[in-house]
């Protein structure tokens, strides 16, 4: 089983959030940091079982809206899959 771990633990600007994806998930330079580089290259580069996030908890309610950005893309991500007989993953969120 493949785990990418995403820990945002201490994140305090928004492009801090997209250089962690792309270290998690090993996205190339390509990666054009926003949502819809996240929900391309997850679609086309993320070969994982299970995403786990840590750390959502200590940031502050700014990144709110974000963090729901983030959460909607994986779970349409997640869908598509599903829809597209694709390998599906899931993610947990850990605190």
């Amino acid at each position: 089983m493949k785990i990418i771990e995403l820990d945002l633990t201490g994140c305090k600007y928004l492009s801090e959030i997209h250089e962690k994806i792309k270290n998690a998930f090993g996205f190339s330079e390509d990666y054009g940091c926003n949502w819809d580089a996240f929900w391309d290259f997850l679609w086309s580069e993320c070969d994982a079982d299970r995403v786990v996030i840590r750390g959502e908890h200590s940031l502050s309610k700014e990144f709110d809206v974000s963090l729901a950005k983030l959460h909607e893309v994986l779970e349409d991500n997640i869908k598509f899959r599903k829809d597209n007989n694709l390998n599906a993953f899931s993610y947990i969120i850990i605190n």
